[in-house]
């Protein structure tokens, strides 16, 4: 099992994505995604969080919130644990991101985008504001099978 982070950095109703098309052998290619990444030895989810968006972006954090844990499960990849925040303080100059092209997006236009179909539900969720919520989602290729929400059953 793989821990990761995601954020989505907020700013003027929009979100810093990462347009995943810098690598070769990406499970993201050609997606777009927030920031974020894998935990390193002995990091807590914050320290991970905080330090792959620095990595990223260039961006030092200064507000973020944990809104859920996104379990992801696949016929193509090991199962991973998805810890999912926004932002919406950060300092410092963005930089060039060797993994794709950073480009804030408007929270209301970002659906157009290619976009995970898991992805769309969780990004609901941030806009409706629930509350901390756990969504499992299951994949087979790049097809959506299954999706529940606090144990429930909604794809």
């Amino acid at each position: 099992m793989q821990p990761t982070t995601l954020c989505y950095i907020e700013k003027d109703d929009s979100y810093l994505l990462l347009h995943r098309i810098a690598k070769k052998k990406d499970i993201n290619k050609d997606k777009w995604i927030g920031v974020g990444g894998k935990f390193e030895d002995k990091e807590s989810p914050e320290e991970c969080l905080l330090r792959e968006v620095k990595e990223e972006t260039g961006l030092t954090l200064t507000s973020w919130r944990l809104r859920g844990i996104v379990t992801f499960v696949s016929d193509r990849w090991e199962t991973e644990y998805m810890f999912l925040y926004t932002a919406d303080g950060f300092e410092g100059e963005m930089i060039s991101c060797n993994e794709g092209t950073l480009e804030w997006v408007k929270k209301k236009e970002m659906y157009r985008l290619n976009l995970w179909e898991g992805d769309k539900i969780f990004l609901e969720l941030l806009e409706k504001e629930v509350p901390f919520f756990s969504l499992k989602l299951s994949y087979e290729g790049d097809t959506l099978v299954y999706a529940a929400l606090d144990g429930k059953r909604i794809v």
